[in-house]
């Protein structure tokens, strides 16, 4: 085939390749050869066969690749813009939860302080000590408590003796006393009524004579005997005194020590005699009373013996200083006495006799001129007073009297049962079973009553100890979801401290008075905790999670499709697509937000898309107020 004349020509630079027919083992250029004779020579490179295979074969994949990823694009639908920036309304099972914090709190607690001021005798439990309903906790001292129980004890019982008497009517014996008392004054009154007997009169004369007698004695003044008696008792307490302050003689000492041996011996003796009597009576030997009269005689013989021994005492003390003042003031009043009777009767002492004489004058006057009147009527008003008493006793008691000593057994009851309560009262004990959290006091210390039912924060250093039992969480939920959590209803719990762990609960008591926090109304709900006694603790912040019913078929949205209409009143609703696929506004009732999502309750049907973003270019509240 002939060459192109304009390719035959080379420049001068020109050199002319081609690859070797043989295969290298490296990928490197041979020089060329020169072309066999007859060869016409060419500008382009000269490739193997197996190259051009390889080159071909990837220029078809490479056009294919190209076609298939054409065909594929011509498939596929046009992306439309508007599924950007909206979401379907869809139809979902929802689970309703309420999330809200809370603390750890004891069911029960209380501060316990005695009822009555006083210290503490015995403290009977620590810190940290399980307890049960009614164990003692601590014990108040009651020494005055339990002397006034006494008292009222013996009030009881004396009221209680007076009832059984009243009940029991008279005995036999006081009817006869009464007896006896009629009939003596109406002896009596026999007596004033018949006048004065003739003894009597007799005897007012004699007491008339006796007493002037004795008018005229001191009238003399007195007898030279009378002196001599009293300085004979003068000069006998002057002895006295001079032998006590003499003190006691060898004598005496010696003679009192005798005493005392011979006692000794016959105690000794005695109680050697009283112990083979009791061996003979444990062996029924002798009788009782035979025993009885031993036990007697070693009495006597122990007491002659201390009475000895007191006196030998007393010798060898010699005499007290009181003794010697008694006798020393004996001597005193022997010479005043000497005195008196030495200087002669006194002006008052005679005065004195002469009123007794006429006083023994009337008295005869009066027996010898009879009984009067009026000691007539005394006589019959004291026979009519026996014979009433007489007839109390005969007939017994009245109804009234018996009612009014059960009344006064009654009121002694009472009394002793205040104070019993008050010795109760001094025994603080646990009013349920739980654990001591803290412990103010200790054996000795003094406390006062306080707000035994107060909580344990409020709890002074006059309480004794703080009790609780179990625990509880206290969740504060806003006034928004309060209508959504019901008594019984199960709750997740995850406390602070074990952020893995969620413990189950169960609500106990929803609040029915809100508190207000900040301004915002919450109502506390208590949820019993089940299990985790030994890792929760009171004061311990923690997470709730109120588990509601489940709703199936719900319209839910993303929370953040929802918008508010503030010039239409606070108007929720959704941004819908409108014909030219703008955003238009459209009212819904929302329900529960739940996650990310939040219920429709009406206003908008399922698949139907709404906005959760606004196109370019455009402004909520241009959209708003377009709608409006």
């Amino acid at each position: 085939m002939p060459s192109d004349p304009s390719k035959e020509t080379e420049s001068p630079n020109e050199k002319n390749w081609h690859y070797s027919s043989e295969e290298p083992e490296s990928e490197s250029f041979t020089a060329p050869k020169p072309a066999p004779p007859g060869t016409v020579k060419s500008g382009i490179l000269r490739l193997p066969r197996r190259w051009l295979a390889g080159l071909a074969a990837a220029w078809l994949v490479a056009m294919a690749t190209i076609l298939g990823y054409m065909v594929l694009r011509s498939r596929q639908p046009k992306i439309d813009p508007l599924a950007e920036l909206t979401v379907p309304v869809e139809l979902q099972n929802l689970a309703l939860k309420i999330s809200a914090s809370g603390t750890i709190k004891p069911v029960q607690s209380v501060n316990l302080s005695p009822k009555t001021a006083g210290r503490i005798e015995r403290l009977l439990v620590e810190q940290g000590d399980i307890v049960q309903a009614g164990q003692i906790i601590a014990v108040m001292e009651s020494n005055d408590v339990r002397s006034r129980l006494s008292q009222a004890n013996a009030g009881v019982a004396q009221a209680q003796a007076r009832l059984e008497q009243l009940q029991a009517g008279a005995r036999p014996e006081e009817i006869q006393q009464a007896q006896s008392r009629l009939a003596q004054a109406q002896a009596q009154l026999a007596q004033v009524r018949s006048g004065p007997r003739p003894e009597e009169i007799e005897q007012g004369k004699a007491r008339f004579a006796q007493a002037q007698a004795q008018l005229a004695q001191v009238r003399s003044g007195p007898r030279p005997e009378e002196i001599e008696q009293a300085q004979s008792r003068l000069a006998q307490a002057q002895a006295q005194l001079a032998q006590l302050r003499a003190g006691s003689r060898p004598e005496e000492i010696e003679q009192a020590k005798a005493q005392v041996e011979a006692a000794m011996a016959a105690a000794a003796l005695a109680a050697e005699k009283l112990r083979r009597n009791e061996m003979l009576a444990a062996e029924g030997a002798i009788s009782q009373d035979a025993l009885d009269e031993v036990r007697t005689e070693d009495r006597r013989a122990r007491a002659s013996l201390d009475e000895a021994e007191q006196r030998l005492e007393l010798l060898l003390k010699g005499s007290r200083r009181e003794e010697i003042q008694r006798a020393e003031a004996q001597v005193r009043e022997a010479q005043q006495a000497l005195a008196l009777l030495e200087r002669g009767s006194r002006e008052e002492e005679i005065q004195r006799t002469e009123a007794q004489v006429r006083e023994a004058q009337q008295a005869l006057a009066l027996l010898e001129r009879g009984s009067r009147e009026e000691e007539i009527q005394r006589a019959e008003a004291q026979v009519r007073e026996a014979q009433q008493a007489l007839t109390l006793l005969e007939q017994g008691n009245r109804v009234e009297e018996i009612a009014q000593a059960e009344a006064q057994v009654a009121e002694a009851q009472g009394r002793l049962r205040g104070v019993e309560v008050e010795l109760e009262d001094a025994t603080v004990r646990a009013p349920f079973g739980g654990q001591v959290t803290q412990k103010y006091a200790t054996e000795g210390a003094f406390v006062t009553p306080t707000t035994s039912a107060s909580a344990a924060g409020s709890a002074t250093s006059t309480s004794v100890v703080t009790l609780a039992r179990g625990l509880e969480v206290v969740a504060k939920v806003p006034e928004a979801d309060i209508s959504k959590i019901k008594p019984a209803q199960k709750v997740e719990i995850v406390a602070d401290a074990y952020r893995e762990q969620v413990f189950s609960g169960r609500v106990r008591l929803v609040a029915p008075e809100a508190i207000k926090e900040q301004d915002v109304t919450l109502f506390e709900v208590r949820v019993d905790i089940f299990g985790g006694e030994q890792q929760l603790r009171s004061g311990m912040n923690a997470d709730v999670t109120f588990l509601g019913e489940e709703i199936s078929g719900a319209l839910v949205v993303p929370a953040v499709a929802i918008v508010t209409d503030i010039e239409q009143g606070g108007q929720k609703g959704v941004l819908v697509p409108d014909d030219k696929n703008q955003p238009q506004f459209r009212p819904v009732t929302v329900g529960e937000i739940i996650g990310d999502k939040i219920r429709i309750i009406n206003g908008v049907e399922t698949g139907e898309r709404v906005f959760i973003g606004l196109p370019p270019g455009q402004k909520l509240e241009d959209i708003l107020k377009q709608d409006n």
